[in-house]
């Protein structure tokens, strides 16, 4: 289900913010259906992280002398709950997040590079050419240092101070939100 939630729901929100910048929703090169694939595996790659950070820092938080964090964070919303979250949020998106988004960033432009066709992304991906080609300052400097700690941190935290079965539905949803606020940061950042 984390596969088909992310594949439809990102992939919305990649679209939205296309038709913020350019007017469309979809465009040749744009690539909806390999970009729908990219989502769909990121999304089983999300709710991997989501399970292992969830019950690593739960169990860690214990280890350091929280007694019953595990149970807290199990728990009815509380103070202790949100502590928890907060954690499991930070740890997962200072330690996965910034591979995950460079993964992201190398499929995205792999697709762009094969005109969005689901042949040309079935093709080998030259990270050894894309990686060096990536857009480091901005990476570093919006992704990273303003969209982890401004965006996903906070998100995640109200993520996982929701019912389990609510989480990966509610992370989707970040995706389309996401993908409207990168769109309108592009169009400010062009004006300027």
């Amino acid at each position: 289900m984390s596969f088909i939630k992310f594949a439809i729901l990102a992939t919305l929100g990649e679209s939205i913010g296309l038709r913020i910048k350019s007017g469309v929703y979809n465009h040749k090169g744009f690539g909806i259906f390999p970009r729908a694939i990219v989502w769909g595996i990121l999304g089983l790659g999300i709710k991997m992280s989501f399970v292992i950070f969830s019950v690593g820092m739960p169990a860690f938080i214990n280890y350091m002398g929280i007694e019953n964090a595990v149970e807290m964070f199990k728990g009815d919303l509380s103070w202790g709950k949100v502590f928890i979250a907060f954690c499991v949020s930070t740890s997962m998106n200072l330690i996965f997040a910034p591979v995950f988004m460079t993964l992201h960033k190398i499929t995205d432009t792999h697709i762009i590079n094969n005109g969005g066709t689901l042949k040309g992304f079935f093709s080998p991906i030259k990270f050894k050419e894309i990686f060096p080609s990536l857009n480091w300052s901005v990476q570093w400097d919006f992704v990273f240092k303003r969209t982890i700690p401004f965006f996903w941190i906070p998100a995640h935290t109200i993520t996982f101070c929701l019912p389990e079965e609510w989480q990966i539905l509610f992370a989707a949803l970040l995706g389309v939100v996401l993908g409207i606020l990168l769109s309108i940061a592009a169009i400010m950042g062009q004006k300027k």
